[in-house]
C-alpha cells in the first residue's frame, strides 16, 4: 500500500461511520479522547470515552469538527484535525504559544492521528495535504501547527504530527514552544471558483 493508493474525504455524517471504526480499533484513541482535547469541552477526570464520543459526533452533525480523512477503499486509516481557533483553543504548550503570539491564525492544525499497522506509510502526510486542501476549499488563509522533532517522541504519540512532515509541504517554523515543539505557519491560497 502506497500514499498514491489512499483518498482524502471530509469528516462529515457520510464518513463518521469509517472514522468511528478506526477511533474503536485504536480503543477510543488515547484512553477515549475520540479526538476532542482540542475542541473547547476538552477531555479529562470528568469526561467519559462516551461522553466524547458523542460530543465528537454533535460536532461532526452541527459542522464544527473538520478533519481529512485518509482512505484505502472504504478503510480510514488516519486523520489530520483542523478548525479554526475557536473550535480548536486547546492546544499544548499555551503559555509559550501566547508569549510569542503576534496575530492568530484563521486555522489550526490539532490532532494528526494513524492508526496501529499504518504508520510510517505516507499515511500522516496525505491527511495533512488533504487538511490543507479543504482549508482552501473553505476560503484558505494563515493555518498553523504545533509539531514535535519526531525523533524525540515515539510515533504513535505524535497527536500533533512530525516536523518533518509539516516542512515537507511548505510549512515555515515560527517559533519553538517547547523542548520538541514548534509553531510552524503556512499561507493556504483560496481554492478558485
Amino acid at each position: 500500500m502506497g500514499a498514491s493508493s489512499y483518498s482524502v474525504r471530509p469528516l462529515d455524517e457520510s464518513t463518521w461511520p469509517a472514522f468511528a471504526a478506526l477511533v474503536e480499533r485504536n480503543n477510543g484513541i488515547f484512553g477515549g479522547c475520540w479526538c476532542m482535547g482540542f475542541h473547547p469541552e476538552g477531555v479529562g477526570q470528568d469526561t467519559t470515552a462516551e461522553l466524547n464520543r458523542d460530543r465528537k459526533l454533535a460536532r461532526v452533525c452541527a459542522g464544527t469538527a473538520h478533519a481529512a480523512l485518509v482512505f484505502h477503499g472504504g478503510e480510514c486509516l488516519g486523520w489530520c484535525q483542523f478548525g479554526t481557533p475557536g473550535e480548536l483553543p486547546r492546544i499544548k504548550s499555551r503559555a509559550a504559544y501566547e508569549k510569542g503570539q503576534t496575530a492568530p491564525p484563521d486555522w489550526r492544525i490539532a490532532c494528526c492521528y494513524v492508526g496501529k499497522g499504518h504508520r510510517r506509510q505516507g499515511v500522516a502526510a496525505a491527511a495533512l495535504a488533504g487538511a490543507l486542501d479543504l482549508i482552501a476549499a473553505l476560503g484558505g488563509g494563515t493555518v498553523e501547527g504545533y509539531p514535535e522533532n519526531a525523533d524525540s517522541v515515539p510515533a504513535g504519540f505524535l497527536y500533533n504530527g512530525a516536523l518533518s512532515t509539516y516542512e515537507k509541504l511548505g510549512f515555515l517554523r515560527n517559533r519553538k514552544i517547547g523542548k520538541h515543539r514548534w509553531v510552524v505557519t503556512k499561507l493556504v491560497t483560496p481554492e478558485s471558483a
